[in-house]
């Protein structure tokens, strides 16, 4: 019998997100369709600020928009009490519909270009510059209420060697340096109030790297604030907290990663007279990644001589982690819960290309043509990385609350393929 997790269930072998069974959301909306437990959300959301909190009571969670922007999610985040990290103008306009205010929002752009930067500072949001030339320029424009500096501090970590973002080499951030001019710069040109931030990382599931990245952050902190005579209204400990992907991972210890890192943050505080800013982090996947759910049907199974393979209608136009990332995502056909797996496949997508494989040689029951399957753990950086590849339209998005079902985006049109496409006049006939 498979061993399922909250939001998910196991009910006479079949499943149910939430209190809803999965066939029933792929009868009604079709696959592949992504469906949302908000409730899931809720209580990773709580979970994880009641840990932080309890230790420190000027703490704030900004969630990682680039996980996942649907304006639902984001509305059910607004409503906990969260802020919003955001990466691009795109996310910061998402969040402003969302309902967040514009200081709400912190945008850390990677040297974009002169009209982001005027959208920026137009929307009134908290600035995270990444380097003097960006600065420089964000200047040349208006002076925002609200400016932090991105600090590389040469500790990095992460799942994969594509999302580490600090390192020597990195193109994130600034260092000490650099910082110190920046901070200069923005005091004498009539900035009022200071942040600093760190991002060190994606899917770290241990607080080590925190702790050597967030001790380099803090050192560089108190020779700004010693230098130039300032202080920092909160201190961002930027860096995506892991989760387990595999039945056999283990889960992120809240109690020792909030202990070790408020412990670290309290202690130098004091030993480096840094007032009493408040306590940032920026978590997206930790949020989200467990709430989401990719539900796909096979469409063939293919028996060569050498390989068994299931073939799906989800491909990497609709999750690209396995594909970029060599990512693991456990997977369940959602029909066959209580029989033991027996056969081993390839479960690839029909995208024409070889790297088009969701899972390799995955035991699991045996399938045949119409079972659905249930792609776990794909709440961040599914539907979020999607394109329209090979021209096939995006899948709709489905939240799931108890027993309640929303359709919270329409699954595109083959019209969706060509909306913004012009033919040139002299093509025209």
């Amino acid at each position: 019998m498979e061993a399922l997790k909250s939001p998910l269930k196991n009910v006479n072998g079949e499943l149910y997100i939430e209190n809803v069974p999965a066939v029933k959301l792929a009868e009604k909306f079709g696959t592949p369709l992504y469906v949302i437990s908000e409730s899931k959300i809720r209580e990773n959301y709580r979970r994880l600020y009641e840990a932080f909190s309890n230790r420190y009571d000027k703490f704030r969670i900004l969630y990682s928009a680039k996980a996942n922007t649907n304006i639902s999610v984001l509305k059910i985040l607004h409503d906990e009490g969260a802020y919003v990290d955001t990466v691009s103008a795109g996310e910061v306009y998402i969040a402003l519909k969302a309902g967040f205010k514009p200081y709400e929002i912190l945008y850390t752009g990677i040297d974009v270009g002169d009209l982001e930067l005027k959208y920026i500072l137009d929307s009134g949001v908290m600035v995270n510059v990444d380097s003097l030339p960006q600065l420089n320029r964000l200047l040349k424009f208006g002076i925002p209420e609200v400016l932090s500096v991105r600090i590389n501090t040469e500790y990095g970590a992460g799942h994969h060697e594509y999302v580490v973002t600090a390192s020597k080499f990195a193109k994130f951030g600034m260092n000490e340096n650099s910082a110190l001019e920046a901070y200069r710069i923005a005091k004498e040109a009539g900035v009022k109030k200071f942040g600093i931030h760190m991002h060190i990382g994606s899917g770290i599931t241990e607080v080590t790297p925190f702790i050597k990245s967030g001790m380099r952050l803090l050192e560089i902190a108190r020779k700004i604030c010693t230098e130039l005579g300032m202080s920092f209204d909160f201190i961002d400990f930027g860096g995506g907290l892991g989760v387990p992907y595999r039945p056999e991972d283990q889960e992120l210890d809240l109690d020792i990663f909030c202990s070790r890192l408020v412990g670290l943050f309290r202690s130098k505080l004091s030993e480096f007279s840094l007032g009493n800013p408040e306590l940032w982090i920026e978590p997206g996947r930790f949020i989200v990644a467990e709430a989401g759910i990719l539900l796909t049907r096979v469409n063939a199974i293919k028996i060569l001589p050498h390989k068994r393979f299931a073939f799906v209608d989800a491909g990497f136009n609709v999750l690209l982690r396995p594909a970029m990332y060599g990512a693991y995502h456990h997977i369940v056909v959602t029909n066959r819960l209580n029989e033991k797996p027996a056969e081993v496949y390839d479960v690839a997508g029909p995208i024409c290309e070889s790297g088009d494989i969701i899972a390799k040689e995955r035991m699991l029951p045996k399938m045949c043509e119409g079972d659905l399957l249930a792609v776990l753990n794909v709440g961040a950086y599914g539907f979020s990385m999607s394109s329209q590849y090979n021209s096939r339209p995006r899948p709709a998005e489905v939240l799931v609350k108890g027993d309640k079902i929303a359709l919270i985006r329409e699954a595109e049109t083959f019209e969706d393929l060509i909306r913004r496409q012009r033919v040139a006049e002299w093509l025209e006939g």
